[in-house]
């Protein structure tokens, strides 16, 4: 009898400590927004755009001064943020190209298997939505084959889902906007559908509550999920990724007043970035409310540079930085980074050394204490040791492909090589972030051994994407 109460008691606390280990697990929430330059900030500089919510962020947090996207562009940088890989090693090379294939482990997999409930909230990107209707804007790979690149986030472990396929206006995402060039663009007719949808599920879209500003449309369906999820006392991952920037820009009327005093394109991109900006508050403001904000990792980033200005309504700011959205210069990777985490950060921190988005992977479940998986390789790292101040330094190189591979980049803590069919370029991008002054005649040694390196790193990538087209 003894021996089986001791058991019993054995089993008891056993399941007491599995139950108050899962209230720990921090919750997790990667914000992400579309084609908003480093310099869109209140608190990089910008001399107009108002973004309150994300400087008191970075005031409270971490602010990663040199944080990248993993590409220049959209869809890469997206699939490096579930795989702690870069996206070149499946096949996501470029917009709407490639899906986060069958054979990766997305984080949503990771988490679920702890206990987490999983939801995706607004772009997805990484796959079609439906294999006959869904994006009528399709374009790249996704055109010609949409039932190859049939991924739904439904189908990788996200279990609620509120998502497009690519892009919609940042106002009224569901109506067409007509034209949004010249000084005088035409007046949207509310019953032309853009033709893309919102998707909750196989086959089921949904029109209600989309009409206004499109990061509120999102995060109405966010803040649900979160909701529940803390009823339930679920730890939760919630990937939101807004639409904003990205064109079509429409600034609804309530923002654009604000900047009245500003040309008209100008009016509506510095408006959706604030109302934006606006939910961001409204998402903290809620998790205090629920009583899980300082148990909650918020992460805050964009998916590369602003587009070039000349694009409609496209006044982004690199920050003073050179190139844009689809470069490899620092202005088209560089990007706004932001972490809260309350239990674990006391204090404000700045954190210099070179991140990218390859690295939340392998961050978040440094976290949660789960080894890496040792059949693939990560090109992310865990960035613990520098989000807690025990270290300053990256300490290992960050490879970028771009263009199919053509143009390539190897960056370490200080230096940061450009390789392009035309020539080699060497940066101390700390003294340099601007990228005036080539090095690679000056610094010979480094230079040959960062081109051996970036050579055995970029020759294990196109292994990989080799084999996904094959």
């Amino acid at each position: 009898m003894t021996t089986r109460i001791v058991s019993l008691l054995g089993v008891l606390f056993t399941l007491a400590f599995t139950q108050a280990f899962s209230v720990q697990k921090p919750n997790v929430i990667l914000c992400m927004t579309d084609d908003q330059g480093w310099g869109d900030t209140g608190y990089n500089g910008h001399p107009h755009i108002k973004t309150p919510h994300l400087d008191r962020m970075s005031r409270e947090g971490v602010t990663f001064t040199r944080f990248y996207s993993a590409a220049a562009m959209c869809s890469p940088t997206r699939g490096s943020c579930y795989t702690g890989r870069n996206p070149y090693r499946f096949g996501v090379t470029f917009a709407m190209k490639g899906m986060l294939e069958a054979t990766e482990l997305p984080l949503s997999t990771v988490l679920k298997k702890e206990g987490y409930t999983t939801g995706h909230f607004g772009k997805w990107h990484l796959g079609t939505l439906s294999k006959k209707k869904g994006d009528q804007k399709r374009w790249g790979g996704f055109a010609g084959n949409p039932a190859r690149y049939y991924c739904p986030p439904w189908e990788r472990d996200v279990d609620v889902c509120f998502v497009t396929e690519s892009k919609v206006p940042t106002w009224d995402p569901l109506i067409d906007p007509g034209s949004i060039k010249g000084k005088n663009p035409a007046t949207p007719d509310p019953n032309k559908p853009y033709g893309n949808d919102y998707f909750v599920g196989p086959g089921k879209t949904v029109t209600e509550n989309t009409r206004g500003d499109d990061s509120r449309v999102i995060m109405d369906r966010a803040l649900p999920f979160i909701q529940g999820a803390v009823k339930k006392e679920q730890p939760f991952l919630a990937v939101i990724w807004f639409h904003t920037p990205h064109s079509p820009v429409v600034g609804g009327p309530k923002h654009r007043n604000r900047y009245a005093d500003k040309p008209e394109p100008a009016q509506h991109y510095y408006a959706c970035i604030t109302a934006m900006d606006e939910q961001v508050g409204r998402l903290r403001a809620e998790l205090k409310k629920l009583g899980v904000s300082d148990n909650t990792m918020l992460w805050f980033c964009s998916d590369n540079g602003p587009a070039r200005q000349g694009s409609p309504r496209h006044v982004g700011s690199n920050g003073g930085l050179s190139g844009h959205k689809l470069s490899i210069q620092e202005g088209g990777i560089r990007v706004p980074g932001l972490l809260v985490w309350p239990n674990r950060l006391k204090k404000p921190r700045t954190v210099a050394a070179p991140c990218v988005t390859s690295d939340y992977f392998p961050t978040i479940l440094d976290v949660l204490g789960i080894p890496l998986r040792k059949d693939r390789v990560y090109d992310g790292i865990s960035l613990l040791p520098l989000i807690l101040g025990e270290r300053q330094t990256r300490g290992r190189s960050i490879g970028f492909l771009n263009k199919n591979g053509a143009e390539a980049v190897w960056m370490g803590d200080r230096h940061k090589m450009i390789v392009t069919s035309k020539r080699i370029q060497l940066f101390d991008i700390p003294k340099d972030p601007h990228e005036k002054e080539d090095l690679s005649s000056k610094l010979p040694d480094l230079k040959n051994r960062m081109e051996s390196e970036l050579a055995e790193w970029k020759a294990g990538v196109m292994k990989e994407l080799n084999a996904v087209k094959n």
